[in-house]
């Protein structure tokens, strides 16, 4: 059913789409932030993701009472 859906014809016709809907300089950042994503789900799917940090108590000041 699906096995001629990604041919190398199909993906330059896609590429050159998303080449004039986001133009030049916007590709690289999506590429650079997809990648990001992928290797942060890929760490997360592993476990080596790292523990959250939580910030510091901070202690509140006292409420002045008129």
């Amino acid at each position: 059913m699906f096995e001629g859906l990604f041919q190398p014809t199909h993906l330059l016709i896609i590429a050159g789409i998303a080449l004039l809907i986001f133009g030049p300089k916007k590709l690289p950042e999506l590429g650079k932030g997809l990648g990001e994503g992928v290797r942060g789900f890929k760490s997360a799917i592993q476990g080596k993701e790292d523990s959250p940090v939580l910030p510091a108590a901070i202690p509140k000041a006292p409420e002045e009472k008129a």
